[in-house]
């Protein structure tokens, strides 16, 4: 499990890396004012479908029956070209009602722009521009769920580089467009197009036979869409609460989209770094592990990846929670994004980090049901996660703003995790992190925050004095790798004891 989580985890780290050398340049050209807003609108717009039916749901639904019909010898080729027909159809459907109606598509998904906004042109031109990357996306899905069912996790794991190369390619060519908008808008089309070209290579040369696509209902195909109808409904609950946060910001004050986009890409880092990432790496083998009946290896698959969630999600947050400011004037201050666009999206990260370590394990989790083919346990528990996610965000919002939305997600996906792991442990899916790592870790996390809280104006006032202008960036590495080093001490003193317990 760790080699796998090291491959997908440093490729996403590497996206991860030059995404941010992306988002640089579009804070210093685009900023956080209404053209951002625009972009920011027409870039959310392609992903929120592609998360309900270009990866979630379709990973969740045609891997393990994929992983399993392999393991079985059965006939993959039928299930893969019949899930590849109707999956291109129903883009191709989607595409031609999305270009063809975006102003009422904008009007429906975005109420609080009007077509009297200025920026209501080009936020069209701009959706028109990127909403065909959802077709490409669907293809990746397609792709990369056919290499990681053979356990090939590089390709798809650094298809998303490509993502950032062809931005930041269009943003340095921006003179060469209308605007840097609809460079960076260009730049998501390219990039869709390259990573399908990509993964399709990838395929080739690992041996895998690309289906064609075609139009049947095989009985793999039949238990495909069985699953993928409750998996839709999961994801589609999911991406509900993220798209309330666009609906909502869109009601609050000019530059609100773009300080929770750039505090949704540093919360995003752990999450795709380790959350998603075990998510991806557990899913084919829980798929093959419940094909052959093993209950135990599964059992012991998704508790270790759960503890590792908690060991490694406390330290992140407090890192995010209490130097997040930090983080983002680093990486963020300059051009036309200044000190008051850090602080407004400081205080977003810090309530989304309430809710980092139940976001890390929900995807483990969830896969503990996914894996055995049950889609429709998670979508059960996520009603209830969701209907408090959206009330909160309704509630929170006209008062603390655009923090509001992440304290509501924090506390949606805290309530979906705990649900998810209560039902685990009754239906002896899993057990969970040992009580022990359960009271050691958040303990060591709070004495950690509490000593950070107290001393972090004297840790930057001796960096100023000592380093000059390197001094926040060094004293954010200073103070977080201290943090980890606690953390760490913690999780081997823990790790040592329950050795020595169990050789007793």
């Amino acid at each position: 499990m760790l080699r796998k989580l090291g491959t997908v985890s440093g490729l996403t780290l590497a996206s991860r890396i030059l995404g941010f050398v992306r988002d640089i340049l579009l804070a210093g050209t685009l900023g956080a004012g209404p053209v951002a807003d625009a972009f920011m609108l027409a870039f959310r717009l392609p992903n929120h479908f592609r998360a309900i039916f270009a990866e979630g749901a379709f990973n969740a639904a045609f891997l393990p029956a994929w992983a399993a019909t392999d393991a079985r010898a059965g006939d993959t080729t039928t299930l893969g070209g019949q899930v590849l027909g109707w999956l291109v159809l129903a883009n191709i459907a989607l595409l031609a009602l999305a270009v063809g109606a975006t102003g009422w598509m904008l009007s429906l998904l975005a109420p609080g722009l009007s077509s009297t906004d200025p920026t209501w042109p080009l936020t069209i031109t701009l959706t028109r521009i990127t909403f065909p990357y959802l077709l490409c996306m669907s293809l990746v899905a397609f792709l990369s769920a056919l290499l990681n069912a053979r356990d090939r996790f590089a390709a798809a794991a650094g298809a998303p580089v490509l993502l950032n190369l062809c931005m930041i390619t269009a943003l340095l060519l921006g003179d060469h467009y209308p605007s840097a908008a609809h460079a960076a808008a260009w730049g998501v089309l390219t990039a869709g197009l390259a990573q399908v070209g990509f993964l399709a290579l990838a395929a080739v040369r690992a041996g895998i036979a690309l289906p064609r696509p075609r139009l049947g209902l095989s009985p793999e195909t039949g238990t495909f869409f069985r699953r993928l109808g409750p998996a839709v409904l999961t994801t589609g609950a999911l991406q509900i609460a993220i798209f309330a946060d666009t609906v909502i910001a869109t009601f609050l004050p000019a530059g609100s989209l773009s300080h929770l986009y750039y505090a949704d890409r540093l919360y995003q880092l752990p999450i795709g770094l380790l959350g998603v990432a075990l998510g991806t790496v557990i899913l084919p083998e829980i798929g093959r592990r419940a094909a052959l009946g093993d209950d135990a290896g599964m059992r012991r698959v998704l508790d270790r990846a759960l503890t590792i969630c908690l060991v490694v999600g406390a330290p992140i947050t407090v890192i995010m929670a209490l130097l997040g400011d930090w983080a983002i004037q680093i990486l963020f201050v300059r051009g036309a994004f200044g000190l008051g666009e850090a602080r407004a999206s400081a205080q977003i990260l810090a309530a989304y980090a309430v809710g980092l370590v139940p976001a890390l394990g929900v995807r483990s989790a969830v896969a503990a049901f996914h894996g055995r083919g049950d889609t429709r346990t998670p979508l059960t528990l996520l009603v209830a996660a969701t209907a408090v996610n959206v009330t909160l965000k309704l509630v929170l919002a006209p008062v603390l703003g655009a923090a509001g939305l992440a304290l509501a997600t924090s506390a949606g996906v805290g309530l979906y995790a705990a649900l998810l792991i209560r039902t685990g442990r009754r239906r002896g899916y899993l057990q969970g992190p040992k009580p022990s790592a359960v009271v050691v870790v958040p303990l060591t996390a709070l004495t950690s925050a509490a000593a950070l809280f107290r001393y972090r104006a004297a840790i930057l006032d001796a960096a100023s004095s000592l380093f000059g202008p390197l001094a926040m960036p060094l004293a954010f590495l200073g103070a977080a790798l201290a943090i980890a080093a606690v953390h760490g001490l913690a999780a081997w003193a823990v790790s040592t004891w329950q050795q020595s317990a169990r050789a007793q």
